[in-house]
């Protein structure tokens, strides 16, 4: 069965990508936008509609305008924006979530993929406040460290310009922003971990494509009393066990200590995300990588689409 795929916003990094993904597949059919009808109602709504499967790559208001024309009950809309990760109605498109996640994916016709440091934190953190390990009301902090290819068009341009002109720029030091303490990922960091309140969030852009890690460093007395490193290991093992894109390396992890620096870019390339623990007996430091554009974008798109459309999970991702 062919089955016919459109992607709104086809010229952008996430787009791109699923595109790629999409040509190495003989079960689909991708629909296509002239370029000079990209922005006009009438085509895009044709093409929405006559799609099994939309994803949406747009900014926040331009997604929800294109929720608007999509009139045909079977359409599926996997929705990369922002706008609808914490909207009733809409099934947050990470299967690791929880038991019954999946489901809700195959279920829905409204799918909100995640953002990036949101789903690295989200597979951190979730399972320690399910389990009970880690209140509710923790105070948490997470600091996210990603390539430059998740600022868009725009951002990637910059830093390859600046790097092929060869000069001095500010542009070669890592440059932490969110500055104002609202990232517009904090919502979905809240409601689909559990937390009372949202953690306080560090991204930071550095010099490089892509790749991403968010570390959260708490004291063991956070937890349930108690508690070890090692429970913590496990409690994320448990959750995430049997997982075909989620790995729990060991606790305090013998290869990254051996090598003495984290390989931020290390799940490149790949639709996995790796999580990591590293504990003494006051602290723990909690990691998870994954590549921005793959697990944290377009990787994670591909994934809801194969469970929604009932075929293989993995087909078409690495």
């Amino acid at each position: 069965m062919t089955h016919h795929i459109f992607v709104d916003g086809q010229e952008g990094t996430t787009g791109l990508r699923i595109h790629e993904m999409l040509a190495r597949r003989s079960d689909v059919e991708v629909l296509r936008i002239d370029a000079d009808k990209r922005k006009d109602p009438a085509e895009r709504a044709r093409l929405l509609n006559a799609a099994d499967v939309a994803f949406l790559c747009l900014p926040d208001a331009a997604a929800r305008e294109a929720v608007a024309l999509v009139s045909n009950p079977k359409t599926c809309i996997i929705d990369a924006s922002t706008a609808h990760r914490t909207v009733a109605g809409w099934a947050y498109g990470l299967p690791e979530l929880a038991a019954g996640q999946r489901e809700a994916i195959r279920a829905s016709k409204r799918i909100a993929n995640p953002g990036c440091h949101a789903t690295a934190f989200v597979l951190l953190l979730r399972p320690l406040v399910q389990a009970g390990l880690l209140p509710a009301d923790a105070a948490v902090s997470a600091t996210s460290i990603t390539g430059y290819s998740g600022g868009g068009k725009s951002m990637i341009a910059e830093y390859e310009a600046a790097r092929e002109a060869g000069r001095d720029s500010k542009l070669q030091s890592p440059r932490p922003y969110g500055l104002a303490l609202a990232h517009k990922h904090l919502p979905e960091m809240v409601a689909h971990t559990g937390l009372a309140r949202a953690p306080v969030f560090l991204p930071v852009v550095a010099n490089f494509y892509k790749g991403l890690a968010v570390s959260v460093g708490l004291q063991l007395d956070q937890f349930r009393p108690g508690t070890t490193g090692a429970q913590v290991q496990q409690a994320l093992a448990a959750h995430h066990a049997g997982e075909r894109f989620v790995r729990v390396m060991p606790l305090a992890d013998p290869a990254t200590l051996e090598a003495g620096f984290f390989d931020v870019q290390a799940c490149n390339d790949t639709n996995n995300a790796e999580l990591f623990v590293f504990a003494n007996d006051r602290q723990v430091l909690l990691i998870s990588r994954l590549d921005n554009l793959g697990k944290g974008a377009s990787g994670a798109a591909v994934q809801a689409m194969n469970l929604h459309l009932g075929v293989d999970e993995s087909l078409g991702l690495v």
